[in-house]
């Protein structure tokens, strides 16, 4: 029976079809409404700060952002200390102490964030080891650790979150073996682990009340240059990016991947992921990672300006990665670090001497500038985060 004859029967007094088309044309009003509510413009977004460190500069800047737009405007800076070049960034989930790790003075600045979001140098910086170059909290804001690239370790400090004073734990700094860069946990906090790039590997610990274990069979390889991590999902899938691995046909004409290790979720061990590694078919080996905030897509940003941008999606059960249709996107990425905003909405970008700022599709990956970017710094940023 075609709709029309349904509804002409209905209207002959047909009740039961009469309820039934009330309760659909309830449904799609609903479904309507849900569609609506699901999509967030960014024009609700509150304007808040950032903070980026400028290694040249030995201070650090905090930046106005644009909510709606996702612009960035440079506000205060601490006063510049000559020959600290501070390069880690790491904020306490409380939003009230940032440490900045000072790579030429070996040691790690505590700053009180104000009510107004600029930063008060609190105390005397603390000892790192030689070379300190990122930093990162634990997922429950109660240690710090900090990679010394050139003491081949790891520094881990208890935090006073009422102070920000830091305190070393026992058996610090760890052993992590050659120059160890970038380094992440995964979102239970059980694992983390550190780039190699001297050697082209990844280093994993297991972490529990400060303390560092070696996971068995680390480091693992991974690749030239290995540099820069993300993690996927509730500690299922590890990507290193490795900007100097030379790639077998057909992409010989692109030099770098990335690796993609599945993670043991009682010991942390790290095993391929089938397919590992994945490159793009065009453009120079990615410095820096990043995953969307819903863990459809990862991003992968390469110095210069041609084919600068990598997109991928990611397969959720099985970590492989497949290069979305417009990938690589040919902007000025810069490769220094790649974050998305607290609310997801805008992908940040360092280069030498500014912050790209990009919009992305939820749908396709696809990405382009906001308005009026790249915001210019007039020197190299270090490492950027969100007071949000």
């Amino acid at each position: 029976m075609s709709f029309l004859t349904e509804a002409r029967a209905a209207l002959a007094g047909h009740n039961s079809l009469r309820r039934r088309l009330t309760r659909l044309t309830s449904l799609a009003i609903l479904a309507s409404l849900s569609i609506s509510c699901s999509t967030t413009s960014n024009s609700s977004n509150p304007n808040h700060s950032a903070y980026v460190s400028l290694p040249d500069r030995g201070s650090v800047l905090q930046l106005q952002v644009n909510g709606a737009t996702g612009s960035v405007t440079p506000s205060v800076q601490t006063p510049q200390v000559q020959g600290t070049s501070p390069t880690g960034l790491a904020l306490l989930p409380l939003k009230n102490f940032l440490y900045a790790a000072n790579s030429n003075a070996d040691t790690i600045s505590i700053y009180k964030v104000n009510p107004d979001g600029t930063l008060t140098l609190t105390g005397t910086p603390i000892q790192a080891g030689n070379g300190p170059n990122v930093a990162v909290i634990d997922p429950s804001g109660s240690f710090l650790l900090v990679t010394n690239n050139f003491s081949d370790n790891i520094s881990v400090y208890s935090i006073n979150s009422s102070s920000g004073a830091l305190t070393q734990v026992a058996n610090s700094p760890f052993p992590a073996s050659s120059n160890p860069t970038d380094i992440a946990f995964t979102p239970s906090g059980n694992f983390v682990y550190v780039t190699n790039p001297g050697i082209g590997m990844v280093t994993g610990f297991s972490f529990s009340n400060g303390q560092l274990t070696p996971i068995p069979n680390t480091p693992v390889k991974s690749g030239a240059g290995a540099n820069a991590l993300a993690v996927y999902g509730n500690d299922q899938y590890l990507y290193v990016a490795n900007p100097t691995a030379i790639n077998p046909a057909p992409n010989t004409l692109t030099t770098g991947n990335i690796s993609a290790f599945n993670i043991d979720p009682t010991t942390g061990e790290l095993t391929p992921v089938t397919g590992s590694p994945f490159t793009s078919s065009a453009g120079s080996g990615p410095s820096a990672l990043t995953i969307t905030p819903n863990g459809q897509f990862l991003y992968a940003v390469t110095p210069g300006t041609s084919f600068s941008i990598w997109c991928f999606a990611i397969d959720a059960l099985n970590g492989q990665l497949t290069a979305t249709t417009n990938s690589p996107f040919s902007l000025a990425g810069g490769g220094l670090f790649a974050l998305f905003d607290p609310t997801g909405s805008y992908l940040y970008t360092g280069s030498d001497t500014n912050i790209a700022v990009y919009n992305y599709s939820q749908g396709t990956g696809d990405i382009e500038p906001v308005s009026n970017s790249p915001f210019a710094l007039q020197t190299a940023p270090g490492r950027m985060v969100f007071l949000h």
